[in-house]
């Protein structure tokens, strides 16, 4: 607020205040007491923000801690999406997982549990013959 005001200023604009009864007014420079009821009340609305997140946070680690989930509630339930695990790993495609399971394809990929990592085989397709590679 304070930063505005004084990029306001440094163009040649004022702020003045007049719906409280205090005297707000940034247009004169020369006024010390207006700049200092500029400063003051800058420096509570800033004040104000930052125990403003202090009482949010708190409340936030106050409902995690008491188990309690914050935010949107999530769309996919434990019972389809054990449903989709089990199609997938079944070999089925996106597309019949999304089909069958009623949850949508960006809702299936964000909830989806990765599959473990298959591990690499020295099977390929080499020569039997050695001496064909020479």
């Amino acid at each position: 607020t304070l930063n505005l005001i004084l990029d306001l200023a440094a163009r040649g604009v004022g702020i003045r205040n007049l719906a409280d009864p205090i005297k707000v007014d940034s247009s004169s420079p020369a006024d010390p007491m207006a700049q200092l009821a500029v400063v003051l009340l800058a420096l509570f609305a800033q004040m104000e923000r930052t125990y403003s997140l202090e009482r949010a946070a708190g409340a936030r680690a106050a409902a995690t801690a008491k188990g309690r989930r914050i935010g949107r509630p999530s769309v996919v339930d434990a019972d389809k999406l054990a449903y989709a695990t089990h199609l997938r790993d079944a070999g089925h495609t996106i597309a019949e997982i999304v089909t069958k399971s009623g949850i949508t394809r960006t809702s299936l990929y964000r909830h989806l549990p990765p599959r473990p990592a298959e591990p690499l085989t020295a099977q390929d397709n080499r020569p039997s013959d050695r001496r064909a590679l020479s």
